[in-house]
């Protein structure tokens, strides 16, 4: 099998979440596998969208280095999301339990775009790229 490049974002969850399936409601993902703690909570589940995995991790004490938006007073990674319905998408995740950041608005840099947090604290741009005006340069 050949490998083709490609971002698999790992994100971290509060120690105990047992319920994750904000992400199959919000965006269709698909769970490829979980794996459970003693008390049932999730130790790493892996999801896809459209063939593109995620990967979601508890917070551990022998994993300092990963933790989840609540511990870091926010997320320092925005996921984007290409999709071809961005308002369908959109409303299907604010539907599932998503914030909305910012509406979704078409861009002069070609890009329809609208920003969400999913009940985690990972921020989500749903997007797709969309003719760009053509007196508009950067």
């Amino acid at each position: 099998m050949e490998t083709q490049t490609a971002f698999a974002p790992l994100l971290t969850l509060n120690r105990g979440t047992t319920n994750i399936d904000f992400y199959k409601t919000a965006f269709g993902a698909t769970e490829n596998f979980r794996l459970l703690n003693d008390d049932g909570s999730i130790h790493v589940a892996e999801f896809e969208i459209d063939g593109q995995k995620f990967h979601l991790h508890e917070m551990m004490p022998q994993h300092p280095h990963k933790v989840s938006p609540d511990a870091n007073k926010g997320t320092t990674v925005v996921i984007g999301l290409f999709t071809a319905d961005v308002y369908a998408v959109f409303d299907q995740a604010v539907a599932a339990g998503a914030s909305v950041i910012s509406a979704v608005t078409d861009y002069e840099y070609g890009y329809r775009q609208g920003e969400l947090q999913d009940p985690f604290g990972h921020r989500w741009v749903i997007q797709c790229e969309i003719p760009a005006s053509p007196d508009w340069r950067y």
